[in-house]
């Protein structure tokens, strides 16, 4: 790789990481004030999108083991934040729904972060949002087995 390419790179990297703090910070604060975690947060984003999530979908979601998810997601029902309830369907199957406190604490978390990527986005136009959408959704589209090591 030649020493422009690496430094293009690492710049890039080094965007995404900060950029990644900053859409974080305000969420952290809250998540920290109640001794919670990224995690939570991301448990409580997803239930909240989509309201009678199996946990076994959760887990594809968020690719990762039942054995990470087992005791944050037990916290947040433990505090109130999260229910699960058998499915309808099949009653092995647990679905996931957010309380009313976990309803408020998710919207409070996501609020301030809509505020942040409204203002760059108004700040930065239309076409560099298509253009931070496509880059997001090819990221998010790699699984690291797709990856060239």
């Amino acid at each position: 790789m030649s020493k422009k390419n690496e430094a293009r790179l690492n710049s890039a990297l080094e965007l995404l990481f900060y950029g990644y703090r900053a859409f974080t910070a305000l969420p952290d604060e809250i998540l920290a004030e109640r001794k919670l975690a990224r995690v939570h947060h991301r448990i409580l984003y997803f239930v909240a999108r989509d309201p009678g999530l199996s946990v076994n979908k959760l887990l594809s979601r968020l690719c990762v083991s039942k054995q990470a998810l087992n005791a944050p997601l037990r916290e947040l029902q433990e505090r109130g934040l999260v229910i699960s309830v058998a499915s309808e369907q099949d009653r092995r199957v647990k679905c996931l729904n957010l309380t009313e406190e976990g309803m408020a604490l998710e919207a409070q978390l996501s609020a301030s972060q809509h505020k942040l990527l409204s203002s760059i986005f108004n700040i930065c136009g239309p076409e560099a949002e298509t253009g931070w959408r496509m880059v997001m959704t090819a990221l998010a589209n790699n699984s690291p087995d797709k990856l060239q090591r």
